[in-house]
């Protein structure tokens, strides 16, 4: 064994630019592997080979953070009021609401940490190793760098290799990378500047073999792998403030100022003006606050969302985080994934090409549903002779070929949409389809050889025996291997002399479309022969397919929803630039020739500020890794922009981690992806992100619908109560008559709203901006006058009632009466905020509204008429007449409110 240097090696830099000679220098090791011994000792100094755990907060500071809000600091102090009070009973309901938001919020958050507990379980568990000059199976975090490792079909790659022997060797590195098609290894050295994708001479921990075999040196383990960088990513990456909270903490503080301000005015009026004793002026102030203060609006928040998510789920958007259901009504740029998400992940044939004719397909991925017609005419079948010419290509694409097409077991049978599934590569599964829409079968040919595929020679031969007993050599691959091997190819008549220049310029034409070119290729064989490799020469050359990953029909019309929303969309895969660009066509993310894509290498030369600079104006990102991901949404957010990130691979949880709203992928991605997102789509379907997107501004548009209609509650109390004190008077309420218009108003009318459809025309409206208050200073205004009109309205009605000479109990329970229905005629106001509510609509789309009308009535009722509630709350049974006044007075504030409302809009429309 090479001597070891005392230094114990821990890592090797850029090894897959280096020979595997000097990598074996660098470690000290060879490839007959290490000694147990010294692999211990390794051990010892290097650590085990499992991700670290992250640091973290003890439980109770993570529990108490959730206190440490504006909106609760609010709630707590109208608890202190309660206790102040002695209401033992409102005190512990408040409690119990501030509790209940911070337990919500403590079991909903650390996705970063499940996120990083779901990379650590992504790697293998065990590993072929070779110690003491044997192979042995040991477990996987026992590996030290310098360890000799093999790998076989199915396993799990236990740590970085630097691979030293490939053997048809592909690994799926689809999570890690984001391409679409298992990836072709081989021994020899890359340049340095290569991304991951494009590292053929290593293997990544964490990723599947796919198929063929390979050995290799460990170069890295634990947090120094490629994963492990990830993982440092996602835990580097940082959580963001989403919009809704921003604006909760603005609105927060604003409150507070205005209520501490009017509580002080209230405190110098009542002793200088009016000179109240001290105790009485102290109760009244503290009245004043607990009708001032809206410690219903916590609640309310997240009991919206709540029912934002429900209902989110029913179309296929799984919400892990209440206050993502709003940042989605709020995204600016979605940064979508390709595979799987602009597209269906199922391979499919786009062209095929012979010596005679061109032609497209219809249908998209395993379902073999759809037709072979000619590109001139594409809505044509095929003839019988163009039938003939595609025969012999067709035959290659399902008898030169691992894979089947069976129907899905969890489906049934049939040809409907997803009801197929594949069993084996998605490539061969492409040509396997375009086979069966050409009713090709394999049905009577018999198997004599095989040269399976080889990632050096670039493509895959069958003997095949047909039911005469004829047999013919069958080739796929690389059309350039192909092409080199073929003298003749398919005639009118039979073969003719190969025209190179023709198949080159096929081969170009398909490319610049963005679509994976595969040749075929035959040469009949003697009764009896077997196959070898050298027998492939002197092919006669049959043509050209073109695959490629199709877009999926409901993401293009998902897509221009977006733009016309105002939603830019931006495609960032780990394909090749020009399939990104194809596809991004198709998709209707780019149009016209001149494409501006970005490669990761030249995000890699790029500063974050040159980045800033080009982000907006990029849509299409080719060839990125992990931390381009991060970049490019940090580059959105540095202009202000509210970033929705797709992704369903472990290098997308980083990514995922920053955007405002991580979306994962809920049937392909993997567990740390979803970990990591507050959205995950059940259904793995970029067409729901705009569904959810539209869900996402209807909530918020509730969620101010329902704190509008919540402000003048506590405005008109308050006014009640300050105009009483400012000048002097009886209080038309008493602390526990407001509790009650509080309490009552919050468990039927407050929730309503939440239920109500979208606004028309939600998804032509442009984003909203982010920043700002929770409610804008033009409905603060309005909040303000509509205060006046019901709080006015109670006050003329209790005072005018009082002089009557009625008991002063009587004239409160006139007042309270007064309180409760005005607020219920200003729901149906609220139904339309930016249109009139008179009109018929108004009775309908929301069942709802109806049960909270019925609630707040049948519950008036019991406050006024049953005995043991007019003791509870000083209310007295008001003669049936005395109901009149109120519902008149109702009705006006609805139609004064509805004037309110049109000279709001007057402007919009001048301007417009």
């Amino acid at each position: 064994m090479t001597p070891r240097d005392t230094q114990v090696p821990v890592t090797v830099t850029r090894p897959f630019a280096l020979d595997v000679a000097e990598v074996e220098r660098e470690l000290g090791s060879q490839r007959g592997g290490l000694s147990s011994a010294e692999a211990a000792e390794r051990l010892a100094v290097v650590g085990r080979n499992e991700l670290p755990e992250p640091p973290r907060q003890p439980a109770i500071l993570r529990f108490l953070a959730h206190f440490n809000d504006t909106l609760i600091y609010i709630l707590l102090g109208a608890a202190v009021i309660k206790a102040i009070m002695a209401d033992w009973l409102d005190f512990w309901v408040i409690m119990a609401v501030a509790i209940i938001n911070a337990v919500i919020g403590f079991v909903q958050e650390g996705r970063a940490e499940k996120a990083l507990a779901g990379i650590r379980s992504m790697l293998s568990s065990d590993a072929g190793v070779r110690r003491d000059g044997a192979w042995a199976t040991v477990p996987a975090a026992e590996l030290v760098p310098g360890d000799v490792v093999r790998l076989m079909p199915g396993d799990k790659v236990p740590a970085d290799l630097r691979l030293f022997q490939s053997i048809q060797l592909r690994i799926d590195e689809a999570a890690l990378t984001g391409e679409s098609v298992p990836s072709s290894k081989d021994v020899e050295p890359v340049p340095a500047d290569a991304g991951v994708g494009d590292r053929s001479s290593m293997a990544f921990s964490g990723t599947i073999v796919a198929a063929g075999q390979g050995r290799g040196i460990v170069t890295a383990t634990g947090g120094r792998t490629e994963i492990g960088t990830i993982q440092a990513l996602v835990g580097e990456a940082g959580s963001i403030t989403t919009p809704l909270t921003k604006q909760l903490d603005s609105f927060g503080r604003v409150l507070t100022i205005v209520i501490l301000g009017m509580a002080a005015v209230m405190l110098l009026i009542g002793r200088f003006l009016h000179d109240m004793p001290f105790g009485d002026l102290i109760s009244a102030t503290i009245g004043f606050a607990v009708a001032a203060i809206p410690e219903g609006l916590p609640a309310l928040v997240t009991i919206t969302l709540a029912i934002g998510v429900q209902q989110m789920a029913r179309r296929n958007a799984i919400t892990r985080k209440l206050a993502s259901v709003e940042t989605l009504g709020a995204v600016t740029t979605v940064c979508s994934d390709k595979t799987g998400t602009l597209t269906k992940n199922e391979m499919t044939v786009r062209r095929l090409v012979t010596a005679r004719g061109s032609y497209v397909t219809t249908g998209l991925g395993y379902d073999p549903a759809g037709r072979i017609s000619p590109a001139m005419h594409p809505d044509a079948a095929a003839t019988a002779e163009q039938r003939r010419d595609l025969a012999p290509l067709l035959a290659v694409a399902t008898l030169c070929n691992d894979a089947h097409i069976v129907p899905d077991p969890s489906v049934g049978e049939g040809d409907g949409p997803g009801r197929w599934t594949l069993v084996g590569e998605p490539t061969e599964g492409a040509l396997k389809v375009i086979a069966m829409k050409g009713g090709v079968s394999s049905e009577g040919a018999r198997r004599v050889g095989v040269v399976p595929f080889d990632s050096a020679n670039k493509f895959m031969a069958t003997l095949n025996e047909a039911p005469d007993g004829s047999r013919a050599i069958l080739v796929k691959g690389a059309p350039d291997r192909l092409l080199e091997r073929s003298r003749t190819q398919r005639g009118d008549a039979g073969p003719v002399a190969l025209d190179i220049p023709f198949w080159e310029g096929a081969i170009d034409d398909l490319s610049a479309q963005g679509l994976r070119v595969l040749a075929a290729a035959r040469k009949p064989a003697p009764a009896g022969a077997e196959l070898q490799i050298d027998d492939l020469s002197d092919l006669e050359f049959l043509g050209l397919w073109g695959i490629l990953d199709p877009p999926r029909p409901e993401a293009i019309e998902a897509i221009a929803d977006c733009h016309t929303a105002g939603i830019r969309v931006k495609m960032i895969t780990g394909d090749h630039a020009g399939t990104a660009v194809a596809i991004s066509r198709e998709m209707g993310l780019a149009s016209g020739d001149d494409v501006r894509v970005l490669t990761g290498t030249e995000l890699e030369a790029m500063s974050q500020d040159q980045l800033s600079r080009v982000v907006q104006d990029v849509d299409v990102y080719a060839r990125t890794s992990p931390e381009h991901k991060i970049r490019i949404v940090r580059a959105l957010q540095s202009h202000g922009e509210v970033v929705a990130m797709t992704g369903d691979g472990v290098n997308d949880a980083p990514a995922l981690t920053r955007a405002d709203v991580g979306i994962a992928m809920g049937i392909k991605g993997t567990e740390a992806t979803k970990e990591a997102a507050e959205i995950v789509l059940a259904d793995d379907n970029f067409a729901t992100i705009r569904g959810a997107i539209r869900e996402g501004r209807r909530i918020y548009d509730n969620l101010r619908k329902s704190v509008v209609f919540l402000l003048p509650t506590n405005g008109a109390q308050s006014l009640v109560i300050l105009v009483a004190i400012v000048f002097g008077l009886a209080l038309p309420l008493t602390p526990v008559q407001v509790l009650w218009i509080n309490m009552v108003t919050a468990i039927t009318l407050s929730l309503a709203l939440a239920y109500e459809p979208a606004e028309r025309g939600i998804m032509t409206r442009p984003p909203r901006k982010p920043g700002g208050s929770l409610v804008s200073a033009g409905e603060l205004g309005f909040v303000a006058v509509v205060s006046l009109l019901i709080g006015g309205a109670a006050i003329g009605l209790f005072y005018s009632v009082a002089a009557t000479g009625v008991d002063i109990d009587y004239a409160r329970t006139e007042a309270v009466a007064m309180l409760a229905l005005g607020q219920l005629a200003y729901l149906f106001n609220c139904r339309f905020m930016t249109r009139s509510s008179l009109t018929f609509d108004v009775f309908r789309g929301n069942r709802i509204i109806w049960w909270s009308a019925a609630a707040l009535i049948a519950l008036q009722l019991v406050y006024t008429y049953v005995p043991f509630m007019n003791d509870l709350f000083g209310s007295r049974p008001l003669q049936p007449g005395s109901w009149v006044l109120p519902l008149i007075l109702s009705i006006g504030i609805f139609l004064a409110v509805e004037a309110l409302k049109a000279l709001r809009r007057r402007p919009v429309h001048a301007d417009a």
